[in-house]
This record gives structure tokens, sequence and C-alpha cells, in this order.
């Protein structure tokens, strides 16, 4: 534009990295699972990849439901058995290795630490919603706070954010107050009076039930590689 002013541009609009149509600022998100990475999607490419032969496996829809199983809380006591050096930990199931592995927050990013599995299968013996998790696109988040163990189900996609916001606020050791906070935060929008998880178990929430989720997915450590 001629004779433009000084302000700043405007921002271009987002499009799907599948078909280039424009989508919204909420949109969905795509695992491309050869290149453990996540694809702005419309909704239509969304609803292509809930089904686990579309794009012969290499593509698959994140789901996006929140659980949480209050009715199951977890003790501090079941916590320490993980060992997890920070209060804060995402758990992934890898569809290629078998096997579940752990992160957690820090300045560099999402930092892999070593996981006791027969540790994680004794709690997810007791604590079903963390065997609820469909690999490599949905993670248990669990956080260790002066007065609670809290455990929820997420999607990978708000593991990146998570770790995102702690790259950008943390400080010193621990965090700082800052990154605390940007936690809080997050487990506030994550929690069922925000996301509308409600009931008494997670079996009765859809934790087995229909959607993207129940197609499982193929892949290996796709959730938190970007952030690295």
């Amino acid at each position: 534009m001629e004779g433009g002013g000084a302000g700043a541009s405007p921002k271009a609009a987002e499009k799907c990295e599948l078909c280039a149509v424009e989508i919204p600022a909420a949109h969905g998100h795509v695992a491309d699972l050869d290149h453990s990475s996540l694809l702005c999607a419309c909704r239509a490419c969304y609803l292509l990849f809930t089904h686990s032969q579309a794009g012969r496996g290499r593509y698959r829809a994140v789901p996006d439901r929140y659980l949480d199983d209050p009715d199951r809380p977890m003790t501090a006591a079941e916590w320490a058995e993980l060992e997890i050096p920070v209060g804060l930990a995402f758990f992934l199931r890898s569809s290629d290795a078998g096997e579940v592995t752990a992160f957690y927050p820090s300045p560099a990013g999402a930092t892999e630490c070593r996981l006791d599995l027969a540790a994680w299968d004794r709690l997810a013996a007791a604590h079903p919603l963390l065997g609820a998790i469909a690999p490599d696109v949905e993670a248990v988040l669990i956080c260790r706070t002066d007065d609670s163990v809290e455990h929820f189900l997420v999607p990978i996609d708000a593991c990146y954010e998570l770790a995102g916001r702690m790259r950008l606020h943390w400080r010193g050791f621990d965090g700082g107050a800052e990154a605390r906070q940007s936690i809080a935060d997050f487990l506030g929008q994550s929690g069922p009076a925000e996301r509308g998880v409600a009931g008494s178990g997670p079996a009765e929430r859809g934790v087995a039930g229909s959607g993207p989720a129940e197609r499982g997915v193929a892949g290996s450590g796709l959730a938190l590689r970007q952030e690295s």
C-alpha cells in the first residue's frame, strides 16, 4: 500500500499446514509421526486424520480432551516413588518403544529424565488415568505442590504450550515465582472447572470412549522434541 502508516504490519493469517486453507487462531493439530512434529490443521484435515489408516499412518489428529480423576487422588509418597527431581513432569507413552518416558520443564525446554518403569506400572494400577493416554498424542501431567499431587490427562499440544512457557519464564534453580505462577495458571485452565470435566471416574468421562484418542497412534517421542 502506497503511503502506508508507520504502524506494524498486519499479522498474516494462519493456514492449514496440510492443505493451505486459512484457519482461525483456535484450531486443531495433527501429529506428523515421520518428522516428530505438530502441524496446524483445518477442521477437515483434522477430522480426516482421526482415522488410523489415513495418510498410511503417518499423521494422527491430536485429541482435545482434558481429564482428571478426583476420586483417586495421588499421594506424596506415590509421587516420590517416581524419583522425579522437580515438582512437575509429563509422561508420554511411545508406541515405537512400547514404554513410558518422563519429561520435566527447564530453561532449555522439556528435559527427559530416567523413569522407574516398575514404579510407573504400580502407580498406573492404582490410578487408571495414567494408563488411559493415547500413545504419542496425549500425556499425563503430574504436579506436586505443598498441599497435594494433581494429575491430569492432556493433549501433547498442551505440553508444547507449557514447555514454551517455562522457557520464557524460568529463573534460577527452581524456576522462580513467575514460572510457578505460569504453571498454576496452566493447571487452572486445564482443570475440570475450565474444561468441563466432571463426574466420578475417568471411565465415565470417556477415557476409553470414542474420539481421536480411541483410535490410537504410532510413532515415538513426539510430544516434546519441538521444545529441545
